[in-house]
């Protein structure tokens, strides 16, 4: 007789085994028509699982991440489906859920089209319209090898080879056609609905190795409701329209080469869009009391194995070895050199805390189908920071930086912000009643902050709590971006020290604190947010002083001149263009504005102002432009 205890308390007791669905049922008739999935002590299970002891048990519709990735799941099986329906002797590998959708690999020798990609959509209604019944099965490890094997479905045999001995095969049926799979899954195709739509195709190796066979990849979106899937296809759109990479060209900000890939070669612009970032950084941490640094760039071998991270990112960093044999590793990240600067001199607990910043470059190898322009990079500068505490500062050190994040943000444009909190893992080192004041002080960080959050349980650092700060643009897409993570461990490992109120050498508590993370994804992040018409403080070109034939050029480059004393940034251009032709070549590279000069404001000493994205025209005196201009030239102005 199993007690069902719902996760607002209540519970419900059952005579005989009973399933996830009939206990939705004895909630309500409107729950049961709803219901996706359920979870049983945490384990994610199909509705009709038959639940035999007392458990803790909740239920998921499509308005929960869990239902709506059950949902996805399904379609990528009934894509799997549909293809090897319209298209015989193709063999189906691997289909999981990922953001936004799911995708499927496929083996077959002649490339799939667009043309393709639309039968196999209509196929797809075919199969949510004949409703074909899920069920699930557990198979015998060597009958389900020889099976598929027998269906020359290889990839699929190997698949079972590697589970490891004493996991289950689980094997799910819609109608007669059947797969390897974890689950859980709905009831039936049927209850998929018809909110999907496939997206591309793209080559991918057979389990992520290049050393393996090239698989075609179908990408797919699939969505609770039509409303849903239309609203997520209009964001793709304008995504494309924002893309960073397109913009970048159009704005002349930067390039990539194939001669150093994930690395960005910064035009003008570019780069002076960057330091303005940097230049706005700096202004904020010395208020803040961050002592800024530079550490150097490769470091012995030797102090990556004390640290730790050789044994963890080892593979991802680039190292080279000396004429006398002696290993040097480019630096993936900048806390063991920061640690290498507290580390000189004697630091006593009036020293702490001790706020160290550094603009540092580092390296990281990626995989080459990883890389996205500025988004995903091998070469790239985080705005790094470590401050050195007591564990009694960690609570108030917490606040302040969340705080001085959260403003930065806010500065930036963005204030739509979700906060991620991640306590202990089960593997880690430190002593509870340490992880007890690092935990209370995040956690406490983030309830003062008053922003929306979620508790990852058990996903914390093995040295430490964390939180991340995720970003949403303004097309509604979530960016993970800064990040506050308490460290117990690397200080330790490093010998660093501070000498307490009562003369004992104590290992510090080491903060580590990114806001942008990495300046390169976060200008990609900026340019995709604004679609390029940067707000006039950060845009890196702000003013164009356009003069309307030859002799009005020296007023233009006087007007110039007095903007850029003015500390706002101006270009004259003297092309040989007519002026329609100039406009839509600076409103297509995003200045904001566009200074007009002909007899009129030379005898007046005015500008004619268009400003981007208008038609309108405005006459303003030079002297009051440059008052009201070099008042919105700064980040509280907005």
């Amino acid at each position: 007789m199993p007690k069902i205890t719902l996760p607002d308390g209540n519970s419900l007791n059952f005579e005989n085994h009973v399933t996830g669905l009939q206990v939705a049922e004895k909630i309500s008739k409107s729950l049961a028509k709803q219901a996706m999935v359920i979870s049983v002590d945490g384990e994610l299970k199909d509705l009709d699982h038959q639940i035999k002891n007392d458990c803790l048990v909740k239920i998921f519709t499509s308005k929960n991440e869990e239902g709506l990735d059950t949902i996805r799941h399904d379609t990528a099986h009934i894509l799997a489906m549909a293809v090897q329906e319209l298209f015989p002797g193709t063999q189906v590998t691997i289909g999981p859920v990922i953001e936004n959708g799911f995708y499927y690999d496929f083996a077959r020798k002649e490339p799939f089209t667009e043309e393709d990609l639309l039968k196999i959509e209509n196929k797809m209604k075919e199969i949510v319209d004949r409703d074909e019944i899920t069920k699930r099965e557990v198979w015998d490890r060597d009958k389900a090898i020889q099976h598929f094997r027998n269906k020359g479905e290889v990839y699929k045999a190997e698949l079972i080879k590697s589970i490891p001995a004493g996991e289950e095969v689980s094997i799910y049926f819609h109608g007669d056609w059947h797969d390897l799979c974890r689950g859980p899954h709905l009831t039936s195709t049927g209850k998929v609905g018809k909110f999907f739509k496939l997206m591309k195709v793209s080559g991918a190796y057979w389990r992520g190795d290049s050393n393996n066979e090239m698989l075609q990849r179908i990408y797919g979106t699939s969505w609770a409701t039509q409303k849903d899937l239309d609203d997520y296809l209009k964001r793709i759109e304008e995504a494309e329209k924002r893309d960073h990479r397109k913009l970048g060209k159009e704005m002349d900000l930067f390039h990539f080469r194939e001669e150093s890939p994930g690395s960005v070669f910064w035009h003008e612009k570019g780069w002076a869009l960057f330091q303005k970032l940097i230049s706005y950084m700096r202004s904020r941490q010395d208020i803040a009391g961050y002592k800024e640094v530079n550490t150097p760039e490769i470091l012995d071998r030797a102090l990556w194995e004390k640290s730790g991270h050789w044994e963890k990112y080892g593979e991802h960093m680039y190292t080279s070895t000396t004429p006398d044999e002696k290993v040097f590793a480019i630096k993936p990240m900048n806390c063991p050199g920061h640690i290498q600067v507290f580390n000189q001199g004697l630091k006593s607990y009036r020293d702490l805390p001790l706020r160290i910043s550094e603009f540092g470059k580092v390296h990281r190898y990626e995989p080459s189908g990883a890389l996205h322009g500025l988004l995903r990079v091998r070469a790239f500068t985080q705005d790094d920071a470590h401050i050195f505490c007591t564990e009694d500062q960690i609570t108030s050190e917490c606040l302040i930086v969340t705080n001085l994040i959260l403003d930065i943000y806010k500065e930036l444009g963005f204030e739509n912000v979700i906060l991620k909190y991640s306590d202990r893992p089960d593997l880690r080192v430190g002593d509870d009643s340490v992880w007890d004041k690092a935990e209370s002080a995040l956690l406490d960080a983030v309830k003062a902050s008053k922003l929306e959050y979620t508790i990852n349980k058990g996903e914390g650092a093995f040295y430490g709590p964390k939180i991340e700060f995720v970003l949403r643009d303004a097309i509604g897409r979530d960016w993970q971006c800064g990040t506050l993570q308490v460290d117990l461990n690397l200080p330790g490992r490093l010998d660093a020290s501070y000498v307490d109120k009562d003369g004992v050498k104590k290992v510090p508590v080491m903060l580590h604190r990114a806001l942008f993370g990495s300046l390169e994804r976060f200008i990609g992040i900026l340019i995709e947010h604004y679609a390029g018409k940067f707000p006039f403080w950060i845009s890196p070109l702000q003013t164009v002083v356009i003069p309307i034939s030859e002799d009005f050029e020296n007023y233009a480059i006087e007007v110039s001149n007095k903007i850029k004393q003015a500390g706002i940034t101006s270009v004259v251009d003297l092309k040989k263009h007519n002026l329609n032709y100039k406009i839509r070549d600076h409103s297509l590279a995003k200045i904001p504005l566009l200074l007009i000069c002909g007899k009129k404001e030379v005898d007046s000493n005015t500008v004619t102002i268009r400003r981007l994205d208008s038609n309108k025209q405005e006459n303003m005196d030079l002297d009051l432009f440059l008052k009201k201009f070099s008042a919105l030239n700064k980040a509280s102005s907005n």
